[in-house]
């Protein structure tokens, strides 16, 4: 099987200053960043170290360039994260003297204002820690990785998204972006939620982390890794509640396709070691990545969109 990519539109091969796919998917998020920069008081990025907000920032650093991001980043982190990616954090914030914000899912449950969950899952509890951070720092647009090709509560979001004063989202409100215009009027108390990568697929993203040889977390690629199955899922070891009595843990070897909450997200067989063998995989696949490895979205055929109306990303 070949490896997916990119050609050249008969347009493109006519003119040979035309954009390539990527090129053109590049300047959208460019000059989405430097509309939010002109348009906003106290923009922030919310930085997981997962593949698409390292893209994002990715994105947001050749914005400004050679000037530093005039943003600062914000994880809200659950407590049950896998140790790689808050390393990965870690290092490229210290790499590009950044500014990091963590809202810790953790303080809220210790303070009584989250309870945890039966199943262990904390992916749902993000919600009020980010809201509280949005509103103790001010924020007036907040950048997600979010792609509308992922889940479709997110194929219903515009690349502007207005969110009311207690950070839901209604999808009656949505605002036309025509000509690629967007609308970042809010009252006070509201915010934005911006999506550079909207128009992104997961094979766009790792073509362009191909491209731009972008530094991934070792997750991402295949790897030997202690699992257990859970409701169709390998999901790994930790002190967050699994495995369970009768689910036995074994040595696999996987690759994680996204990265949340090590309660919620599960890995998937894969020996694709390299990016090239990562995009044949994906460019065969049948499954979106959440479909295939996020067990939050599988609670109810409308999971993604009751948690958006409640303010999660």
């Amino acid at each position: 099987m070949t490896t997916a990519i990119s050609l050249p539109t008969a347009a493109a091969q006519d003119n040979p200053y035309a954009l390539s796919h990527l090129d053109a998917l590049e300047a959208e998020a460019v000059h989405i960043f430097r509309e939010v920069a002109g348009e906003f008081e106290n923009p922030v990025i919310l930085f997981s170290g997962g593949k698409d907000s390292i893209v994002m920032l990715h994105l947001a650093l050749k914005a400004f360039a050679p000037a530093p991001v005039p943003f600062a980043l914000l994880h809200v982190d659950t407590g049950h994260n896998f140790p790689e990616v808050l390393a990965y954090r870690d290092r490229v914030v210290a790499e590009h003297g950044l500014r990091l914000h963590v809202a810790s899912v953790q303080q809220f449950i210790d303070a009584g204002r989250l309870r945890e969950r039966p199943d262990g899952t904390r992916n749902p509890l993000q919600t009020v820690p980010l809201l509280d951070a949005i509103e103790t720092g001010r924020f007036d647009a907040v950048f997600g990785g979010g792609r509308r090709d992922e889940e479709k509560a997110r194929a219903k979001e515009r690349v502007f998204s207005l969110r009311d004063e207690f950070g839901a989202w209604d999808p009656r409100r949505q605002r036309p972006e025509l000509w690629s215009l967007y609308n970042g009027r809010h009252a006070v108390g509201e915010h934005v939620r911006v999506f550079p990568l909207s128009n992104w697929t997961e094979l766009d993203v790792w073509q362009y982390i191909e491209r731009e040889k972008i530094d991934l977390p070792e997750i991402y690629y295949a790897h030997e890794r202690d699992v257990f199955a859970r409701n169709g899922m390998w999901l790994t070891a930790g002190e967050w509640g699994g495995p369970k009595d009768g689910e036995t843990v074994e040595r696999r070897l996987v690759r994680y396709r996204t990265v949340g909450d090590m309660s919620c997200t599960g890995a998937v067989d894969s020996d694709a070691d390299t990016i090239a063998a990562v995009i044949t995989e994906i460019a065969a696949s049948r499954l979106t990545e959440r479909g295939a490895t996020r067990a939050d979205d599988k609670m109810s055929e409308a999971a993604m969109e009751d948690r958006k109306r409640e303010g999660y990303f």
